[in-house]
């Protein structure tokens, strides 16, 4: 998606509480700058400011951050010389979309459940070997003819 003139990001919307990959093709690349820094910040206060470098790649520079639960992405651009890129003053602002919950599906004492069909199985198992010993191995005890196999040395 394509919000501002040389800026990328690998969704439709950007939505909090996910990672997003941002491409950078602007002055910057466009100047075959060696490094940029992408400076940023969430909503009008610029809250939780971040500065991290961008990796250059053949289609622009790139980075991945996380979208906090705000209402919008505040960004800015550096190079190593200290030259900025932001928008004529104006900062390059995004919104950010909440998420819609009303598709998650919650599944409720999901390890409880496992755990009792864990322990169920475990009994299964014990009550079936317990019935099959005693319908081998009592009838040969109370006939007498049960023996102990003895090992014998060689």
């Amino acid at each position: 998606m394509e919000l501002v003139k040389n800026i990328f990001f690998n969704t439709d919307k950007l939505i909090e509480n996910t990672i997003v990959k941002i491409s950078y093709t602007g002055k910057f690349f466009q100047e075959n700058a060696e490094e940029v820094f992408i400076h940023y910040g969430f909503g009008n206060n610029w809250d939780n400011l971040n500065e991290i470098k961008m990796e250059k790649t053949e289609l622009g520079f790139q980075v991945e951050i996380e979208l906090l639960s705000n209402d919008s992405l505040n960004l800015c651009f550096r190079n190593s010389n200290n030259e900025w890129d932001n928008n004529d003053s104006q900062n390059y602002i995004f919104p950010i979309e909440k998420a819609d919950l009303s598709l998650v599906v919650k599944e409720e004492n999901e390890v409880d459940v496992s755990r009792k069909l864990r322990k169920t199985y475990l009994w299964s198992k014990k009550i079936r070997l317990a019935v099959y010993k005693l319908i081998t191995y009592l009838p040969k005890i109370i006939s007498g003819n049960y023996k102990r196999k003895v090992k014998t040395e060689e």
